[in-house]
């Protein structure tokens, strides 16, 4: 249990202003009893290349800062400027949270437990024998563990560079054993054997717009689940829905990935529900702005 009264934390990557993750957290700190500040440090309106992440760092810990959460470009980037590597991070190789404390940067990733959770809690009937990731970077290496923790038969992965596919797939199959996960060049060959997809790429936010895969390809028994969560419906999604498939947007990934920062953070347990809640809540509020 943490006996401080106020932390101050932030998050670093690029196009970020439209994150819910500080608003999720402030909330959650206030029930807390802790003045709770998070603040966005974003490459692009700082106007500073991806190489400053090593200053940006040391900035935020000579600031007082708890700790960091880290997301596109930067969750593979940032471990060669970290300490140490908390189990799940250097399984993954991937890190979305930072935690300064005495002296040492230490990493964490809970991505990997934001989209179990949220896939457990958004798709608990869908078809699991086969599906198709699209993406096998920082985000997609965590969701590629979420997904053969949820028993995903068989899990193709796409990524543009087939060779970041390969590898992971390679991972996959030395940490769980079998042959279970397989590098695939193109969707289309795929899709068509697949129960659902995944699509986890920064394709779909508002820097990167348009969709990972073309709508010809949904069919109506797929199931689509989305890690971009800004907007909550991304074109994909809507294809998908259109489409009659069963869908799952990135808001729950987002939430219970905050769930475990704010938990290493504080030191304090948070209530996964009302982080939910607040979330809609911000969600709602957007909508009707």
């Amino acid at each position: 249990m943490t006996d401080k009264t106020s932390l101050k934390v932030g998050l670093i990557g690029a196009d970020i202003q439209l994150s819910k993750t500080p608003a999720m957290h402030i909330k959650e700190g206030a029930a807390h009893g802790i003045d709770y500040s998070y603040e966005l440090i974003d490459i692009h309106t700082r106007h500073v290349p991806e190489s400053a992440l090593p200053e940006l760092l040391d900035e935020a810990e000579g600031r007082g800062f708890a700790g960091v959460n880290v997301t596109h470009p930067f969750k593979q980037q940032v471990i060669s400027h970290l300490h140490e590597l908390s189990d799940d991070a250097r399984m993954l190789g991937a890190v979305n949270t930072v935690v300064f404390r005495e002296g040492k940067r230490t990493g964490h990733n809970t991505d990997w437990y934001g989209f179990y959770e949220s896939f457990k809690r958004g798709l608990p009937n869908a078809k699991r024998d086969r599906a198709l990731l699209i993406g096998a970077g920082g985000a997609g290496v965590a969701v590629a563990h979420a997904a053969l923790k949820l028993e995903i038969g068989r899990l193709d992965i796409f990524d543009q560079d087939i060779k970041r596919a390969e590898q992971l797939a390679e991972k996959l199959n030395e940490r769980f054993g079998g042959i279970r996960a397989f590098a695939v060049d193109d969707p289309a060959l795929s899709l068509p054997h697949a129960d659902g997809m995944i699509h986890a790429t920064p394709v779909g936010m508002p820097a990167h717009p348009g969709m990972p895969v073309p709508a010809a390809l949904l069919e109506s028994r797929h199931w689509v689940a989305d890690i971009v969560y800004m907007p909550l419906i991304t074109a994909l999604l809507a294809a998908a829905a259109e489409k009659g498939c069963e869908t799952l947007p990135g808001g729950g990934m987002a939430v219970f990935q905050a769930v475990g920062a704010f938990r290493l953070f504080s030191g304090q347990e948070p209530d996964p529900a009302r982080m939910s809640a607040h979330f809609k809540e911000l969600c709602e509020r957007e909508a009707i702005a």
